[in-house]
């Protein structure tokens, strides 16, 4: 199994950063785009589609800026990160992703990125 590598995606996004933050770190905004089902215990996401359950730790977060997860089937340096970040020269708010998969898989799981994000969103009402 060749060794995954981290890449990194960005959406400008109309939206307010702490706003957007609701949607990236709770369980009612991670539920409205990410997963059929979430629920938060004990510093851990469960995440559930089609029955089907994956649970993440929540490594490091601070408001309105980033959280970091590490899924708990994945190596211990594997993470995924959603920061908010400020353009300086548009003032514009861009949600980036930080995610690892083999160099092979990265086209594949950015549009599945593209496709979850589209749904974020317009949940937003971006």
């Amino acid at each position: 199994m060749s060794k995954k590598v981290q890449y990194e995606l960005e959406y400008p996004v109309r939206c307010s950063p702490s706003i957007l933050y609701e949607f990236l770190s709770t369980p009612a905004g991670l539920q409205e785009w990410f997963a059929d089902k979430v629920d938060y215990r004990d510093n851990v996401f469960s995440f559930s589609w089609n029955g089907s359950v994956e649970e993440a730790e929540v490594l490091e977060q601070e408001e309105d800026e980033f959280i970091r997860l590490h899924w708990k089937h994945a190596p211990k340096e594997e993470f995924f990160e959603f920061r908010i970040a400020i353009s300086e020269v548009t003032n514009e708010t861009i949600l980036v992703v930080k995610d690892f998969a083999e160099k092979k898989e990265i086209a594949d799981q950015s549009q599945l990125w593209d496709y979850q994000v589209k749904d974020l969103f317009h949940r937003i009402g971006n």
